[in-house]
């Protein structure tokens, strides 16, 4: 399966533009970890900088890797192709990330 997750808001805390400070949401992201380890593939997509033009991958790529998210691709932007799309905006990550503690 090809899951896709957005970022602020469903694996982090949504900081409205201050992405800097953006919190890791840990329970959410152990459950995209095992997805990824039983082989699924996990799209992390991002809005960030859509509206601005800042490029943030470079802050991005960091946060990811500071909170242990396994992932195999990075996109800004909302046009690609999955199977699932777990996003706060879409309000099925909070059926998705039901059984967290």
């Amino acid at each position: 399966m090809i899951y896709c997750f957005d970022l602020d808001g469903t694996l982090c805390s949504n900081t409205e533009g201050f992405y800097e400070n953006a919190l890791p949401l840990t329970e959410r992201i152990k459950k995209v970890n095992l997805l990824f380890d039983k082989g699924n593939h996990i799209i992390i997509d991002t809005a960030r900088g859509a509206t601005t033009g800042i490029d943030w991958l470079e802050l991005t790529t960091k946060q990811l890797n500071d909170w242990g998210v396994k992932y195999h691709k990075l996109y800004v932007g909302k046009k690609l192709h999955y199977d699932i799309i777990v996003d706060d905006k879409a309000i099925n990550d909070l059926n998705f990330f039901s059984n967290e503690k």
